[in-house]
């Protein structure tokens, strides 16, 4: 748009306002022109002349601001108005300051609407303060300072606010600019100007009333004053000027580039009074523009702009003249041009933004490669994964606020026969298979767990945010299975099977004991020959303490220190005692009470497994024909250790035990672990297949949590599913949990085998697992382990005066019980005769 066409548009828009104007100020000289004396003679001719002379100086000898493209000049207009009023009636200094405005006008370039606008505005101050004083009614014949001083002062001060309320509506509308800001502006200054101006008209009324010959003296007097406003003016602008520039210069001082750009873009407007500012950066392809208030494009270049009219272009170069990163522009809708000072500030700020640009970029590609350089330095320059250093650090952090987080886990991958693919391939289709290995478990492993390379073919997964430390395994068994699928190796399919070990974050240590035990875990699972692994501290060859202890196991044997605790397994419903699980335990004649899992993987290697075994046995059995003869026939859950079952004499000591003891088959329960390889089930088959024709019930401990829960019950005769305690424990807060909880109930219905609940610890946890179709738990909720006095004297003391319960029932007798959709009653009765 052509800044004729601008002009035109904004005049159009002040016609509404000006003519309001216009039609006020007609109405004022009807009515001065109504009210006119008689004035006649050689005073009169020197009255009008000397009135319409002082206004048209008044009005011409100005300062000039601009705002955006509108230049606006202010004059001493109503000084000379109320001086005016001061001598002569007020229709005349309305009339006269009309026609002084016209003359002064007429050699202007001003449009037609300015001019029209400039008379009707002072011809309208004119009849406002004349107003005023006929009210407080005035008269030059008054004698006395205060008459004088009082009326004037309120008749030029309803002159000056006349003037901004008709004036700064119409320059903010023909500028853009804030209103509220434009009455803010240089107030001080204003206010300062105005008083002087009172001054002056003060001191020409009581000079003239000596002689009205000397109102002569009048214009020369206002010229002098308004070059020494002029001066303060200008030197005061110019003062904001550069505290704005220093201000602005400061302001950049930043070191990200969008923030320079932004700060440089709404200074720069506000600096130059400019209705846009583009900055164009050639290297980025990029610009920006914007206003006071924000940035209203940041894209590419060649994008056109909304703002036509005036543009004033510098480049953004050092001082130097030798670097040049793009171009500064300032737009405007009028035409305009810079003063001299004006443009020196420009070419400063353009210098002062080129340095700023620099730095900013500068500074991103210092970050940018210091960035560079962490990743290097924290990820695995094959795969992209994390590598070892970066485990260690993030698994340290996490381990350091775990106690928020749920439990923490790792681990650790390594791949089966990695080194022929090398040899046999080359290593850069090894080097493919790696990558390809990555890819699949970052793809498998959620966004909270941390994958990592640690060198070679050995991988680990950092698993966070754990509901329950037996989840751990299956997360271990989804990653796993990613890599069961052959791998497209330039053109060949390749399996590669990989081994897993998992463990647990331990309370000391931190990560570098977390990876040991995922380690010993890896290399567990090697041995034995599972995919999977977790971590047991029994088998852990690095304890020293446990070393010890192996030393004295013949001894403890022969003393008989090993005892036997019983947990009560408890049905669900009714709270009747149906079962108990016999616990080792070691006393220690100077460690005192010493846990399992310190000792059984060291009397498994140490070949008194058998005299162990049936030792704890003969206890078990012992303490169920005790119960029995009390009147409580109440079956005992022995485990079974692996290395037992591969042992052929195994079978037969226990029949042998049973019969000694004079038991029947059913009333022992013989507890198997998921640690039992499917390269061992053909030796063990032949053992467990006479347990079970013999009557003797087979259950499958800690339900789960290893790899081949499924495996092994397609080959081993069980009666009855233990569900872990880890899974118990979470069920309330992890679906996961929850999920497997019913899954394995579902199973074990569609299988009819039992099913019992480990960690039962709280009642909601008992109502619910009943209400999933449950039916069997043991926990602390109804018992710790007790020794088996003590257990006997627990049954015959009963809950609520029932002999042989340890809680009351979830129902009344006789209640009428509404079962939740799709629950049913699984399997057998628990440890009942098959």
């Amino acid at each position: 748009m052509a800044p004729q066409q601008r002009q035109t548009g904004t005049d159009r828009r002040l016609r509404p306002l000006v003519g309001l104007v216009v039609v006020a100020a007609g109405l004022t000289g009807a009515v001065a022109i109504a009210h006119l004396p008689s004035y006649g003679g050689r005073e009169a001719t020197i009255v009008w002349a000397t009135l319409i002379s002082l206004v048209a100086v008044a009005f011409t000898v100005t300062v000039r601001i601009r705002i955006r493209s509108t230049s606006h000049e202010i004059a001493w207009t109503e000084t000379a108005i109320v001086i005016g009023l001061a001598v002569a009636p007020a229709p005349v200094v309305i009339l006269a300051t009309g026609l002084g405005i016209a003359i002064a006008t007429t050699p202007t370039r001003l449009t037609p609407l300015k001019r029209v606008f400039g008379i009707s505005k002072n011809m309208l101050v004119a009849g406002g303060a004349g107003l005023v004083l006929n009210v407080l009614e005035w008269s030059p014949d008054n004698p006395g300072v205060t008459q004088t001083v009082i009326p004037l002062a309120a008749a030029y001060l309803t002159a000056v606010l006349l003037d901004e309320i008709i004036t700064l509506p119409v320059i903010a509308m023909a500028a853009g600019a804030s209103l509220r800001k434009l009455f803010r502006e240089d107030w001080d200054l204003r206010l300062t100007a105005a008083l002087t101006r009172l001054l002056v008209i003060v001191g020409t009324v009581l000079t003239i009333k000596i002689d009205i010959r000397l109102l002569l003296a009048v214009p020369p007097l206002v010229l002098s004053l308004h070059l020494l406003y002029s001066s303060r003016v200008r030197t005061r602008t110019e003062q904001q000027a550069w505290q704005r520039l220093a201000q602005t210069t400061d302001a950049l001082s930043v070191v990200e580039l969008d923030e320079v750009l932004t700060t440089a873009v709404t200074r720069a407007a506000e600096l130059f009074s400019a209705d846009e500012v583009e900055i164009e950066l050639r290297e980025d392809g990029r610009v920006v523009r914007g206003s006071t208030e924000s940035v209203t494009y940041d894209g590419p270049i060649g994008e056109p702009t909304e703002v036509h009219g005036a543009t004033v272009p510098v480049r953004l170069e050092g001082h130097d003249k030798t670097v040049d990163v793009g171009m500064l522009r300032l737009r405007f809708r009028g035409p305009v041009r810079l003063s001299e000072r004006e443009r020196y500030t420009l070419h400063t700020f353009a210098s002062a933004l080129c340095t700023a640009v620099r730095n900013a970029q500068a500074y991103a590609e210092l970050g940018r490669v210091a960035q560079a350089h962490a990743h290097a330095a924290a990820h695995d320059a094959l795969t992209g994964l994390a590598n070892r250093r970066h485990l260690l650090e993030e698994g340290n952090e996490q381990l350091h606020h775990r106690h928020a987080d749920g439990v923490t886990a790792l681990v650790l991958i390594d791949l089966n026969h990695f080194k022929e693919v090398n040899d046999t391939l080359g290593h850069a289709a090894g080097d493919q298979m790696l990558m390809q290995v990555a890819e699949r478990l970052r793809a498998a492993a959620r966004a909270d767990d941390l994958v990592a390379r640690l060198g070679g073919d050995e991988f680990a997964v950092l698993l966070r945010a754990l509901p329950a430390p037996a989840v751990a395994a299956h997360r271990a068994e989804t990653l796993l299975a990613t890599l069961h699928e052959p791998f497209d190796i330039d053109g060949m399919r390749i399996s590669v099977e990989a081994s897993g070990g998992i463990a647990v974050a331990p309370a000391t240590g931190g990560m570098v004991e977390l990876l040991r035990r995922a380690d010993v875990a890896m290399y567990q699972a090697k041995r034995s020959g599972h995919r999977i692994a977790t971590y047991a501290p029994a088998r852990d060859t690095a304890d020293i303490g446990r070393l010890t202890l192996g030393g004295e196991l013949p001894r403890a044997v022969a003393d008989q220190e090993f005892t036997v605790n019983f947990q009560p397994i408890v049905d669900l419903g009714t709270g009747e005692v149906i079962a108990a699980e016999a616990l080792a335990r070691w006393h220690h004649p100077t460690h005192g009470m010493i846990d399992p899992l310190r000792f059984l993987e060291a009397v498994e290697r140490s070949g008194l497994l058998p005299a162990f075994a049936e030792a704890i046995l003969d206890q078990a059995l012992v303490a169920a024909g005790t119960w029995r003869d009390a009147g409580f026939d109440v079956p005992v859950a022995v485990n079974v250790s692996p290395r037992s079952l591969l042992d052929a004499r195994f079978p037969g000591s226990v029949l042998a035990r049973l019969r000694a003891h004079d038991l029947p088959p059913d009333r022992l329960v013989l507890e198997l672990t998921e640690t039992l390889t499917l390269s061992q089930l053909d030796v063990v088959d032949q053992g467990l297949t006479r347990l079970r024709d013999a009557g003797i019930r087979l259950a499958l401990d800690d339900f789960g949590t290893g790899y081949s829960s499924l495996s092994l019950l397609s080959r081993i005769p069980v009666h009855e599913l233990k569900i872990d305690r880890s899974f118990v424990t979470a069920m309330e807060s992890s679906t996961e949990a929850s999920a497997i909880i019913r899954s394995t109930l579902d199973l074990g219905r569609s299988l009819d085998l039992s099913v019992v609940a480990e960690g039962v610890e709280r009642e909601a946890q008992r109502r619910a697992l009943w209400e999933l179709g449950c039916t069997a738990g043991q926990g602390h909720l109804f018992a710790r382990p007790l020794a088996a006095g003590t257990l006997l004297a627990a049954l015959q003391r009963g809950a609520g005066g029932r002999p042989g319960s340890l809680a009351a029932p979830l129902h009344d007798a006789g209640s009428v019980v509404r079962l939740p959709k799709g629950r049913r009653q699984g399997g057998r009765g628990h440890h009942q005769p098959a």
